[in-house]
């Protein structure tokens, strides 16, 4: 019974990044419609901030200031700071390189466990596993099209932002024992948001409400703010509880592959053999990672 349980949560792990990854189409059409980066942020966090009103218990805040400032950052590394830091990365360098860099999560994530907590073991499996799956990353996010073009501002910003989620994870590894997974979520809604004011005032907002109302801005704003960020980061974090930081953390290797994929089929995008092998190993990398 447990098995299968455990099967069920690395289905939903999966399911998850899968929408994730179609975030990045989103946001490109968000983009090209005139919404800035912060904006996006702003609405998706807002959106999923509202809505888990409606599921989440009344409870304000943590049982201690030390967990309360412990949700601060979580909602700064798990959103505005890794937002923020990813998106003004792609303005400065290419989008190829913080698409391969933010794929070093996994990696940063099982180094940062193996310095803190010092139960972790890193097994032949897990190291072999995730630098078999970062080459497929590397395939499917140059896709035979290499192109070297070395950007430090950008391309340590996309750094920052990978350690940011690396942090996040095992944030969330704290808290997941001691509050309800809406509350966490919650409150890193809240704190997201909070935290991502001060970038309006070096970047006001400049978008006209009223095209807000727009189908495709309309749709991919709830979708954003709905599905990738309100029931996704809740889901997410279950999964972080249930299957560890490191574990899960693996399956962000799939991300390039989905918005590869969603690229095809919504953008007309040609997949290549290339990026077919680089598929392979992702999931064999991930599969080998995740195994006991």
């Amino acid at each position: 019974m447990n098995s299968k349980k455990n099967y069920t949560y690395h289905l939903t792990a999966i399911c998850t990044i899968a929408i994730w990854g179609l975030t990045f189409i989103s946001t490109k059409v968000l983009i090209e419609y005139g919404l800035s980066p912060q904006e996006i942020f702003l609405l998706r966090f807002l959106i999923a901030y509202v809505g888990i009103w409606f599921i989440s218990p009344r409870k304000l805040f943590a049982d201690n200031w030390k967990d309360e400032l412990w949700l601060l950052l979580g909602g700064i590394t798990g959103g505005s700071f890794y937002f923020l830091t990813e998106n003004t990365a792609l303005g400065i360098t290419l989008a190829t390189n913080v698409a391969f860099i933010v794929c070093t999560t996994p990696l940063l994530t099982t180094i940062l466990s193996l310095l803190i907590y010092k139960k972790e073991r890193a097994t032949r499996g897990l190291i072999g596993g995730s630098l078999l799956a970062l080459v497929g990353v590397a395939l499917v996010v140059y896709n035979g099209s290499f192109v070297l073009k070395i950007s430090p501002l950008g391309d340590f910003l996309t750094l920052l932002a990978a350690f940011s989620w690396a942090f996040y994870s095992l944030i969330m590894r704290k808290m997941a024992d001691r509050y309800s997974t809406t509350f966490i979520t919650r409150k890193i809604f809240f704190y997201g948001v909070l935290t991502i004011l001060p970038a309006f005032l070096f970047h006001p907002w400049q978008f006209d409400i009223e095209k807000l109302l727009e189908p495709a801005v309309l749709l991919n704003i709830l979708f954003l703010g709905v599905l990738a960020s309100l029931i996704c980061f809740a889901v997410w974090n279950v999964v972080l509880k249930r299957l560890g930081a490191v574990r899960a953390s693996n399956y962000i290797y799939l991300n390039p592959l989905f918005t590869l994929v969603g690229s095809a089929f919504l953008l007309n995008e040609h997949l290549t053999i290339m990026a077919l092998m680089g598929a392979v190993c992702i999931f064999g990398g991930v599969y080998c990672a995740g195994r006991k």
